[in-house]
């Protein structure tokens, strides 16, 4: 038997293709039918906020009327400040009234946000909420009638006899 010529690999060549990796997902949240932000247990380890002793100052883009993101700024201030409140599988800032005003209809639709971090100010970094919808609501999922053409064999037509 004829001995073939064999290219042997090293653990360096190995090692370098475990390197690249798919990017990780953005962290995740989404507001409940009241109204609250959810931010889950995963997303917060995620994040490195102590939920605890954290306090966010909540804003939006100035000029606009409708909230497509929301900003929060972490603060060591006790005034005009948002608290992270335990729930069932995380912790809640519940803002009912902000969201409605910002033209966010909770109660019909399902919004989930990613969150994505930023330099505020002074080495702040901020988490920004990028919110993005999907109907609930029974009248958004009928689809709608059918207007193209018609498909199969053409129906015969009987043509009178002379």
């Amino acid at each position: 038997m004829k001995i073939k010529s064999i290219r042997f690999f090293s653990p360096q060549e190995n090692s370098s293709k475990i390197e690249k990796s798919k990017p990780q997902a953005k962290p995740t949240g989404y507001i409940t039918a009241n109204g609250k932000l959810v931010l889950p247990n995963n997303t917060i380890e995620e994040l490195g906020i102590e939920p605890e002793n954290s306090k966010f100052k909540i804003g939006a883009e100035q000029g606009k009327r409708k909230l497509k993101n929301l900003y929060l700024i972490p603060t060591t201030d006790t005034s005009d400040t948002f608290s992270l409140v335990k729930s069932g599988r995380g912790y809640v800032i519940p803002l009912e009234f902000i969201l409605k005003k910002g033209g966010v209809d909770f109660a019909n639709n399902k919004y989930t946000f990613t969150i994505t971090l930023f330099n505020y100010e002074d080495g702040v970094v901020g988490y920004e909420l990028a919110l993005s919808s999907s109907s609930v609501s029974a009248e958004a999922e009928e689809k709608p009638a059918y207007t193209g053409k018609p498909r199969g064999r053409k129906p015969k037509v009987e043509t009178p006899a002379e």
